[in-house]
């Protein structure tokens, strides 16, 4: 996907970019590229996967969800970015808190949105669990999102405590999405959280699935989640 097809795709889904955001897009292309060098932030760095698989591929959450109606998002786990900046590029009123635990990726993030001149970011390094415990953040944002970061049982626990009421969290899955629901039934149930939509769709030009789950915060998460750090990938809510 070029730069021009990329234009295009959004253009079809609603999203027209000023040149100013054509140009971030492009520079944050290359500073990824660039930070890549030094630093294992992604195997995909040739521009038409970039811009097909991260790009794009982040901001189709939008095609979905009216991102107009949001005002803060949460992204879980984000590595180089995905998907909350390409979306906060096409939506810049969105506040946007960014927790990673990798110090150096948070680094980059830093970096990366002083070169896009971004506003309203904030990074923490931490690791979601004791990110989900900490007051100032615990059921706090309209949005939380995760994109590949971990199958949908461990996902929600380190997600669902962040949604605010009436929130919602929105889970970005491969193929393997239908099976990962089933297992998850429980985990989505006893975190507060309900499934409202469920979106399927391919990429473009590759036509590989995604799918996009979106839960409704319809009530506050019990006190204990998340659980201590690496608790919730050992065993998962069952």
């Amino acid at each position: 996907m070029n730069e021009e097809q990329f234009m295009q795709s959004l253009k079809e889904q609603g999203i027209e970019l000023s040149e100013k955001q054509v140009q971030q897009f492009h520079l944050y292309f290359e500073t990824l590229v660039e930070w890549n060098e030094k630093m294992n932030l992604t195997a995909i760095t040739d521009q038409p996967s970039v811009y097909l698989k991260h790009f794009y591929d982040s901001i189709s959450a939008a095609f979905y969800i009216n991102f107009n109606d949001i005002e803060s998002l949460c992204d879980v786990g984000a590595g180089a970015g995905f998907p909350s900046i390409p979306i906060k590029i096409c939506f810049p009123h969105l506040k946007v808190t960014i927790v990673d635990s990798l110090n150096k990726r948070i680094q980059f993030l830093h970096h990366l949105s002083d070169v896009l001149e971004l506003e309203n970011m904030q990074f923490v390094h931490s690791r979601a669990e004791d990110f989900g415990q900490m007051a100032q953040y615990r059921e706090k944002f309209d949005l939380v999102t995760a994109r590949a970061v971990a199958r949908l049982s461990v996902l929600s626990e380190l997600c669902a405590p962040l949604v605010k009421n009436d929130g919602i969290f929105v889970a970005m899955k491969a193929a393997s999405g239908e099976e990962e629901l089933t297992d998850a039934k429980k985990a989505i149930q006893v975190l507060g959280t309900k499934l409202m939509d469920q979106y399927k769709f391919s990429l473009p030009i590759e036509n590989s699935e995604r799918t996009i789950y979106v839960f409704k915060k319809i009530k506050s998460t019990p006190k204990k989640y998340p659980r201590k750090a690496g608790m919730p990938n050992k065993s998962p809510i069952h």
